[in-house]
This record gives structure tokens, C-alpha cells and sequence, in this order.
């Protein structure tokens, strides 16, 4: 049973308002995290893209282009500017030599300790007003929204 009728007033609830809050919440955390992240040199992108290749060592550009959600060629770009710099290396599949993946290098694992410390500072600012059970409840009520959103998304069920 729907806890609001989406055709009527929305204004008691504000429910009018989500989207323009999804998207813009992270538009603003990307902006807090660039002022003071970009000391390593790394632009939001290649941070981003720095992370998944934390999480998955040895992913294909493919790969990381299909997490990133943004062309091959653009990641591509970004990893060559990364190689450039010493944060990642490209190797060549042992399976197929057409392949290249991607792995971060000791700067990268050094660097990205630091930024995790940053990363907790900038969501504690986001955070800063609300006490630990709100915490939990906007956390629960986002993930329920992804779920709900992904029921039957065969893209958000490859990850998973």
C-alpha cells in the first residue's frame, strides 16, 4: 500500500523534491570532496576510477568503463593520465593478450588511505545535525530506494 498519493499535493511530504535531492547531495559532496582532494593531483573522475580499481585489482578498462558507467575510451583517457602519473599500471591479460587490465600501484594504495580519511570527514559534514538513529533511518530508507529502483534491472543485478 502507498504511504502517499504521488497524484495529489505532494508539498506536506516533500516528496516533490527527491530527484532534485538525489542528484543534487552528491553534485555537492563531489564539490567539498574536489576543494580539498585534488592535493594528490587526481581529478573527482579519476578518484572515482581509482576506487573501483582498489576494489577490483586486475579489472579490464571494459570492466571499469561498465562500473564507472561512462565510455571505454573516457576511461581509457583517464588511465593513461593515471599510468602517466604512477597510480595505476596496464597489463596484459594472461588469458587473452588482447586484454588489459589495470592495477593500482603502491602510490595509489598510500594515497587512497588518506583520501578514505577525507572521504569520512566530508560525510560527517553531510551528516553534522543529525543524530546516530537518523543516521541509520536516511541510510535504510537510500538503500530501500536502490532496491527498489534495481528490482529486475539486469545491470544492477550483474554487480550483485
Amino acid at each position: 500500500m502507498p504511504l502517499m498519493n504521488l497524484s495529489g499535493p505532494l508539498n506536506t511530504t516533500g516528496v516533490e523534491r527527491l530527484g532534485f535531492l538525489l542528484h543534487n547531495i552528491p553534485r555537492l559532496m563531489r564539490k567539498r570532496f574536489e576543494g580539498r582532494g585534488n592535493e594528490h593531483g587526481l581529478s573527482v573522475a579519476q578518484w572515482r576510477l581509482l576506487s573501483w580499481i582498489l576494489k577490483e585489482d586486475g579489472a579490464t578498462q571494459a570492466r571499469l568503463a561498465e562500473l564507472l558507467e561512462i565510455e571505454p575510451i573516457s576511461v581509457s583517457r583517464l588511465i593513461d593520465r593515471m599510468v602517466e602519473g604512477g597510480w595505476v599500471e596496464r597489463r596484459q591479460g594472461l588469458e587473452d593478450r588482447r586484454v588489459r587490465m589495470v592495477f593500482a600501484t603502491p602510490k595509489a594504495r598510500e594515497a587512497h588511505k588518506e583520501i578514505k580519511k577525507l572521504v569520512g570527514q566530508v560525510y560527517q559534514e553531510a551528516l553534522a545535525g543529525l543524530d546516530d538513529e537518523q543516521c541509520v533511518s536516511l541510510i535504510c530508507a537510500l538503500e530501500k530506494i536502490a532496491e527498489n529502483l534495481s528490482e529486475g534491472d539486469p545491470a544492477s543485478q550483474q554487480g550483485s
